[in-house]
């Protein structure tokens, strides 16, 4: 088999990670786990106005280098100022529609509606707001460690904060 790296390189898969012995269950229980979205763990660390729910970390399923779970905030409401410490966090917004205030003093802000995606790089403070006055913003949250690290901040807001569209890196929009 072999591994296309993201320059074009190709290498062998073996020399990218080393293959995994078999199980003794041949994979029946330790290989792909579906967590029904009914069964999952309420006992994460919360902020305020969120309210989220782990499916996959190192408890759960064994998971070594993500965290993934869900997060709801009600109509109108929205969270605390927190970081997730040296972690990356990704947001997927499947319904409703999210403001993201970010920055020492929560000065910056952006929407972000269904189909969505939110980078949230480590150390950044920042707050989630439902910015719907009639229905629950629903997402899935994804971080880059196995253990949810939430740190609550204590921060005065902005009043008015900056908009701050996303400019693609890559693929420019041509002038």
């Amino acid at each position: 088999m072999t591994v296309v790296e993201p320059e074009g390189e190709t290498a062998m898969a073996d020399e990218v990670s080393e293959p995994s012995p078999v199980p003794d269950d041949g994979w029946k229980h330790t290989g792909v786990r579906v967590i029904p979205g009914d069964r999952l763990d309420d006992n994460t660390p919360q902020t305020p106005g969120m309210h989220r729910a782990a499916a996959i970390d190192a408890a759960r399923v064994g998971a070594r280098r993500i965290w993934a779970g869900t997060v709801h905030i009600q109509p109108g409401a929205k969270t605390g100022a927190h970081h997730h410490g040296a972690l990356e966090s990704v947001i997927y917004v499947v319904k409703g529609r999210a403001r993201m205030r970010w920055g020492e003093a929560l000065e910056f802000v952006a929407e972000a509606g269904p189909g969505d995606f939110i980078f949230v790089p480590p150390y950044v403070p920042h707050q989630e707001i439902n910015a719907a006055d009639d229905q629950t913003l629903e997402c899935v949250l994804v971080r880059s460690d196995n253990e949810a690290v939430v740190v609550n901040l204590d921060i005065e807001a902005a009043e008015s904060p900056e908009a701050v569209p996303w400019i693609d890196p890559i693929h420019r929009a041509e002038t």
